[in-house]
């Protein structure tokens, strides 16, 4: 898909078609949300540990989990099964997708493992962050996951390790083999010091690094297997990760295991800027494959 200025359906519309039905390809068993969950109001207050300061008008709190930073936004009223959107590297870059679902329920959450470059430490500590949010706060069992550029790497590693976990993946730009960044070792131009500490962070020489058969694009079947649908935004035009390198591969690879994946192509763009103008295509996108039935009240004003 190429992407245009020209106006996109209404979210609003959108999400009260959503409402009526809730579309579902996934496994029964991961798609529904707990009983408890379910049954719990939606204006359940949320209280989080550590400091509260506000971002675009709502609740922000940052504290640690399992020794990372973390940070949770919560909508003014949450919506009915409590879901979320697990934001990988650059909080608050782009943010017009993460307001979009906040404004119609959804929680935001970031969990910092960027210098792990997605590595076996990384996926752990989102195991730890995940279990916290899904037991402490009754967060929906499957999660939406986001990730731009190097955030890539985190998103689908943990996706392939915790496929029954995960209602959708959207990436924008995103890394899919680090050895196309920051390896540097085809088209894009690479970040030699970066090359460095993701050796360093997954304990490969450089040869074992060229060698290495877990990244992203390697470790799909899992995600295809769990029938979970992939959107990613790219720039045609990019040099620090490269199409032809990162999403064109993962998305050959991901259509050949039987996978469903959208690519929205943004012509003469580079790496940046990410997202897009009008986020609408990339909320549908969530809001299509997100188990709960939102019906959020309250928010209209934000």
């Amino acid at each position: 898909m190429r992407y245009t200025n020209r106006s996109t359906c209404s979210i609003l519309v959108f999400f009260a078609l959503m409402c009526l039905s809730g579309e579902s390809n996934r496994s029964t068993t991961a798609a529904a949300p707990v009983a408890r969950d379910a049954a719990s109001p939606v204006d359940l207050p949320d209280s989080f540990p550590g400091k509260k300061t506000a971002w675009h008008g709502y609740d922000r709190y940052d504290f640690p989990v399992d020794g990372r930073a973390c940070i949770v936004v919560t909508p003014r009223q949450c919506a009915v099964g409590r879901p979320w959107i697990w934001r990988a590297r650059f909080f608050g870059h782009e943010p017009q997708t993460d307001l979009a679902l906040l404004k119609v329920g959804f929680h935001v959450v970031y969990c910092d493992v960027s210098n792990l470059f997605g590595n076996p430490a990384a996926v752990a500590h989102w195991n730890a962050c995940y279990r916290f949010l899904t037991t402490e706060h009754r967060f929906a069992r499957q999660v939406a996951l986001e990730g731009m550029s190097r955030g890539g790497l985190i998103i689908y590693n943990w996706a392939a390790a915790n496929p029954e976990k995960v209602s959708c993946i959207y990436g924008d730009a995103p890394v899919c083999d680090f050895k196309s960044w920051p390896g540097g070792k085809g088209r894009g131009k690479g970040h030699p010091a970066s090359w460095q500490a993701c050796l360093k962070a997954y304990g490969l020489t450089e040869q074992q690094g060229l060698d290495y058969r877990g990244n992203p694009i390697d470790q799909l079947k899992p995600l295809a297997d769990a029938k979970i649908p992939l959107l990613h935004v790219v720039g045609e035009a990019d040099d620090v990760v490269p199409v032809s390198e990162n999403t064109d591969v993962l998305l050959d690879r991901y259509r050949k295991l039987g996978g469903r994946i959208e690519v929205i192509r943004k012509p003469g763009v580079g790496h940046h800027p990410h997202s897009l103008k009008d986020p609408a295509p990339i909320v549908e996108f969530v809001l299509k494959h997100t188990k709960s039935r939102i019906a959020p009240k309250g928010d209209e004003d934000r």
